[in-house]
């Protein structure tokens, strides 16, 4: 059976259960504005720094409606979304506008990753899902020619998209849930900072710190290989930037725990290369997408890819449990 470990990404932001001082301003002594919600399928939250709250409350209402409005969107679990539409019937006319900025931004993550970023993976995470749900199933997971035929409907670079239209191969379907998260984060930013907000938390799913606390310290972001972890094995310390967690132990199809949900597309696989690991980025849609990427390749690949990104930092823990850093300084 199909055993899950909560958010099917893994990260802990321990400031919040660490105590709220974390987050407290330093206008005036006043606490932040928190808001609590959900956000395509994962807990989220808003910690506004905003010297007059009445003002604060409509600015979080629009925030709670764009949420709604992106969740129309990219949720693979509304039946009605335009990604739920598009996997149904195999292509969708006059897509909206957000959606053809993602898939833009997930070419570009394809191609720097060599194929292991790939939103067409969904029929392998549905091929051990089946396998999984079944009573009877083999412990070892999908036979090698299953595992062959569901990649047959894997590769980004046979999906057709402009403004206009968004067409796929017959069986293919697309799963953004490793990089839509952190886009309607980034979009939440860009709204509060049309608004005036300099300093603000945010995590739709994957955390972004707009600016600094209000007393000009850092935003404090503690990081874990599970969710229940009762503290965190890091914690960073962020400005102006966005941090995604990628476990295994995230999500997991088999009572054992041996398959997780972070599939490499180019050989149907469920690499167990690390317990966790992280990507500290200028954006949270980047931090979200290399997290997966990156999970699927050795350290020394990692440092390859980060030579040509030089605002790009990881934060890893290994199988075997051995902590490592890499790229830019954190």
């Amino acid at each position: 059976m199909v055993r899950t470990f909560g958010r099917r990404r893994a990260i802990a932001i321990f400031a919040a259960t660490a105590g709220l001082p974390l987050l407290r301003s330093a206008h005036a002594g006043a606490l932040p504005v928190t808001w609590n919600g959900q956000a395509l399928g994962a807990p989220a939250l808003l910690v506004l720094n905003h010297a007059d709250h009445a003002n604060a409350a409509p600015l979080i209402e629009r925030v709670v409606a764009e949420v709604s409005r992106m969740e129309e969107v990219f949720s693979l679990y509304r039946e009605d979304s335009a990604l739920s539409v598009l996997n149904k019937e195999g292509f969708l006319l006059a897509p909206p506008a957000e959606l053809v900025a993602l898939l833009e931004r997930c070419r570009g993550f394809w191609e720097l990753s060599g194929g292991g970023f790939d939103p067409t993976v969904q029929p392998l995470w549905a091929l051990y899902r089946d396998h999984f749900s079944r009573p009877d199933a083999i412990p070892s997971g999908p036979s090698s020619s299953q595992i062959e035929q569901a990649l047959t409907r894997v590769g980004f670079d046979r999906v057709k998209f402009n403004r206009d239209r968004i067409v796929m191969p017959s069986g293919s379907a697309l799963t953004l849930n490793g990089i839509a998260q952190g886009y309607v984060t980034d979009r939440i930013v860009a709204m509060l900072r049309e608004a005036g907000v300099t300093d603000s938390f945010v995590d739709m799913g994957e955390p972004r710190a707009l600016g600094s606390k209000g007393d000009g310290a850092p935003w404090l972001v503690g990081l874990a290989t599970r969710q229940d972890a009762e503290r965190p094995d890091t914690i960073l310390s962020i400005v102006n930037k966005a941090v995604a967690t990628s476990s295994a132990s995230g999500f997991v199809f088999d009572e054992a725990g041996r398959f997780g949900h972070i599939f490499d597309p180019r050989r149907g696989s469920v690499p167990e290369l690390y317990k966790r690991l992280s990507v500290v980025a200028e954006d949270a849609t980047t931090a979200d997408a290399l997290s997966t990427a990156f999970s699927l390749d050795s350290d020394q690949a990692i440092r390859s890819m980060l030579a040509a990104r030089g605002d790009l930092s990881v934060d890893l823990v290994t199988s075997g449990g051995d902590h490592i850093r890499l790229g830019a300084p954190i």
